[in-house]
C-alpha cells in the first residue's frame, strides 16, 4: 500500500468514527431531554429531576441480565470449541483485534432465519449465530458478520441501545400518566390550559421513538466501519449483507406479502442494506485481501436442528 494511501486511511477512520460518536451523543442527549421534558411537564421540577436520575441510573446498569434472557428467549446454546473450531478461532482473533478484555462466547440458535446478534457487556458477552446463517454464508462472509457483532460489543452499543430503549419506555409511561391525568381533570383544564405543553407531552413518545431509531441507524454504520477495520475485508461483510437481504426477502415475501415496500428512512431500525453496502464498497480499494475459498460453512452435526421459522408474541421470528 502506498504511503499516500496509508495517510488517507489514518485520516479516514478517525473522522468517520468521530462523526458517528458525535451523532450518537447528540441522539442520546435528545432522548434524555425528551424524557426530562415529559417529566417536567407532568410533575414540574421534581419530575424533571426524577427523569434525569432514572436515565443516569440506566446508564450504569450492566446488560448481563438482559443478555441471558435474550439467549434463553431464542433457545440459544453454547457452541463448544470442539464442535466448531473454525468459529472459535475466528471469534478469538477478532476479539483480540477489537481489544476486548474477554472473548465473546459463540452460541447456536436452531432457526432457519438468517440472523446474528451480540449480547452482554465487554467482559461478559455472547454472539449468537442461527443455523440459517451458518448454512448460507461463506467463511469470508461469516467473518464479516461476526466482526460486525464484535464491533457492537466493542463500541458498547448494547449498553447505549439498552439505555435508549429504557428512556423511550420511561417517556411513554410519563406520557400515559399525563394523558390519564388530563382525562381525570378535564373540566378544570378547559380554562387556562397550556395546550402547547399538552401537545408536547402527548407527542413525546413518538419523538423519543424517532430519536431511538436514528440512534440505531448510526450505531449500525459505526459497527460496519469497525468490522471492516477488524477484518481488513469490507467486501466480505458487504457480500454477507446482500445475501442476508436476498434470503430474508424470499421467505418474508411469502409469509408477509406486503413486506418489501420501502419504509421512510427515518422509520427504520437499520439503514437500507443498499446504503450500507455502498459505504462498505467505498472502502474496498483501501484493503486488498487474499480471498478464502467461498465454500459454505458446514454446520456441526451435534448442533443441527432444522425447522421452519416460527412467529412468537412481540414479533419474534425464530
Amino acid at each position: 500500500m502506498a504511503a499516500s494511501d496509508l495517510r488517507d486511511e489514518r485520516q479516514f477512520w478517525p473522522q468517520h468514527r468521530l462523526s458517528n460518536r458525535l451523532q450518537t451523543a447528540l441522539l442520546v442527549l435528545t432522548l434524555i431531554g425528551i424524557a426530562a421534558l415529559a417529566g417536567g411537564l407532568l410533575f414540574g421540577e421534581t419530575g424533571l429531576c426524577v427523569a434525569l436520575g432514572a436515565s443516569l441510573f440506566a446508564l450504569l446498569l450492566e446488560p448481563a441480565a438482559a443478555s441471558a434472557l435474550t439467549l434463553k428467549l431464542y433457545g440459544a446454546r453454547v457452541i463448544r470449541p470442539g464442535e466448531a473450531p473454525e468459529i472459535w478461532a475466528m471469534v478469538r482473533e477478532l476479539a483480540n483485534r477489537a481489544g476486548l478484555p474477554a472473548v465473546p462466547t459463540p452460541h447456536y440458535v436452531p432457526s432457519t432465519v438468517v440472523n446474528a446478534f451480540g449480547t452482554g457487556s465487554k467482559r461478559h458477552s455472547a454472539i449468537a449465530l442461527t443455523e440459517g446463517l451458518l448454512r448460507n454464508l461463506t467463511p469470508r462472509e461469516l467473518e464479516g458478520v461476526i466482526a460486525h457483532e464484535m464491533a457492537h460489543i466493542a463500541n458498547d452499543d448494547l449498553r447505549v441501545m439498552g439505555l435508549a430503549d429504557y428512556i423511550s419506555r420511561l417517556t411513554s409511561v410519563l406520557a400515559m400518566l399525563g394523558q390519564v391525568a388530563i382525562v381525570l381533570s378535564l373540566p378544570a383544564l378547559l380554562v387556562g390550559v397550556n395546550w402547547f405543553g399538552l401537545f408536547l407531552l402527548a407527542a413525546s413518545p413518538q419523538l423519543a421513538l424517532l430519536a431511538q431509531l436514528g440512534l440505531s441507524r448510526v450505531r449500525e454504520f459505526d459497527a460496519d466501519l469497525l468490522a471492516a477495520q477488524l477484518t481488513s475485508d469490507p467486501h466480505g461483510l458487504a457480500s454477507a449483507l446482500a445475501k442476508i437481504e436476498r434470503v430474508s426477502r424470499s421467505w418474508r415475501a411469502w409469509l408477509m406479502p406486503g413486506w418489501g415496500n420501502p419504509e421512510p428512512s427515518w422509520l427504520r431500525t437499520h439503514p437500507a442494506t443498499s446504503e450500507r453496502i455502498a459505504r462498505l464498497l467505498e472502502l474496498v480499494p483501501q484493503h486488498p485481501v487474499t480471498l478464502r475459498p467461498d465454500s459454505i460453512y458446514s454446520v456441526p452435526e451435534s448442533v443441527k436442528a432444522m425447522r421452519s421459522p416460527r412467529w412468537y408474541p412481540g414479533g419474534l421470528w425464530r
